[in-house]
């Protein structure tokens, strides 16, 4: 890496030649002026207002400008003879904990290389005394014709150097805290306990900026002449009045969603739970009915009668219900429904007397085929 500045350390007595290399890179994409009628670049040039032509570097100095406009030139000879101790030295004034410099402070970052063979001992004996005491150096260095405060750390086996603002250069927060007194309750400082530990902790190396990758792959379709498809439009999210207390619940329960986190186990037992009771179905009252009818038609086997006799019974029955609807209940139980099996037998019985005796009379037929002749036999009885 290339070196910005030479000089040296000051440690007491001890002198460390060193090399000052940048620490730190931006990698934000800058863009061009054009003309938008003709695409050519617009560029900055030095003029003169006084004569308006353009100067060279070389003609160019530097000057204060007073408040009433008045221009007082400043050259290089008169700031080379003010005294400036620190113009080639990292002077180091004190050694103080580390959490006693304010973050707010801390600018742009630097390494401290050894320059030469001979700077290696020293280099390494303040590196680590820095290592053992758990401290940093507070030192003055001169950067860019100005002098600048810095603080001296320890990065794995190099000493790193942050610029460090002046005091006097930190403004105080005034009018920037809410106004009024407000109040927070312990449930939502529980909730943001659990959203923090939610989240947990990241690894700094895996965070990457989105926007400017977003920048990079738009530049590389706008060359290709590829279409660039519009990206979804997001709404602002400030400014709203929320519910905190509905918005820190669903922000644990999202940081769980992202990080792959399963339902509890009581959550798990009461699904599957209701999964099993889902699958149960309870006995139907039809298939009894069915079974009692099964056994009810198995009843005249049972008691010997003719699967002819039977017939007639039933179609006798039905020639009975069609022509006189005030048939006695009795008549009913005997010809239709046969739902018992007392019932069921005793019906049985009588109707293969009627049957015989009808058989008698016609001759000794037995009417299998003919229901007129076999219904006459009931129908007389009814009258009867």
């Amino acid at each position: 890496m290339r070196s910005i500045w030479n000089g040296a350390i000051s440690f007491g007595l001890v002198s460390i030649p060193i090399k000052l290399v940048n620490a730190t890179e931006n990698h934000s994409i800058h863009f061009r002026q054009i003309h938008l009628a003709d695409g050519g670049r617009i560029r900055y040039r030095k003029v003169c207002e006084l004569d308006e032509e353009e100067v060279s570097g070389g003609e160019i100095g530097k000057a204060y400008e007073d408040a009433d406009g008045t221009m007082i030139p400043i050259t290089d000879e008169d700031l080379a003879q003010l005294p400036l101790p620190t113009a080639k030295t990292i002077e180091i004034v004190a050694f103080v904990p580390a959490d006693e410099i304010d973050p707010l402070q801390m600018d742009t970052a630097y390494y401290l290389s050894a320059n030469g063979v001979p700077a290696a001992k020293p280099y390494t004996l303040l590196r680590e005394a820095l290592k053992r005491s758990n401290k940093v150096a507070v030192a003055k260095f001169a950067l860019r014709g100005r002098e600048r405060l810095g603080m001296l750390r320890v990065v794995d086996d190099v000493i790193a150097m942050h610029g460090l603002l002046w005091p006097d250069e930190i403004r105080a927060p005034e009018g920037v805290a809410p106004e009024g007194d407000v109040t927070v309750r312990d449930a939502e400082l529980d909730l943001a306990d659990a959203l923090m530990d939610t989240l947990g902790e990241v690894d700094m190396d895996s965070l990457h900026d989105d926007y400017r990758e977003a920048v990079e792959e738009l530049i590389a379709a706008k060359a290709s002449g590829e279409a660039v498809a519009p990206s979804e439009s997001q709404e602002p999210g400030g400014g709203k009045v929320i519910d905190l207390i509905a918005a820190l619940e669903s922000s644990v329960r999202a940081a769980k969603k992202t990080r792959g986190e399963g339902q509890e186990d009581g959550e798990d037992e009461e699904a599957g739970a209701e999964g099993d009771m889902a699958k149960v179905h309870p006995i139907r009252k039809r298939a009894a009915k069915k079974s009692t009818a099964a056994r009810t038609k198995s009843t005249p086997k049972e008691t010997g009668a003719k699967k002819s006799t039977a017939s007639g019974s039933s179609t006798a029955g039905r020639a009975t219900q069609k022509q006189r609807k005030t048939t006695s209940s009795s008549a009913k139980r005997t010809t239709g429904r046969g739902a018992t099996k007392s019932t069921a037998g005793t019906a049985t019985k009588r109707t293969a007397k009627s049957a015989t005796k009808s058989t008698a009379k016609s001759g000794g037929k037995t009417p299998a085929k003919g229901t007129k002749k076999t219904a006459s036999a009931p129908r007389k009885r009814a009258s009867a």
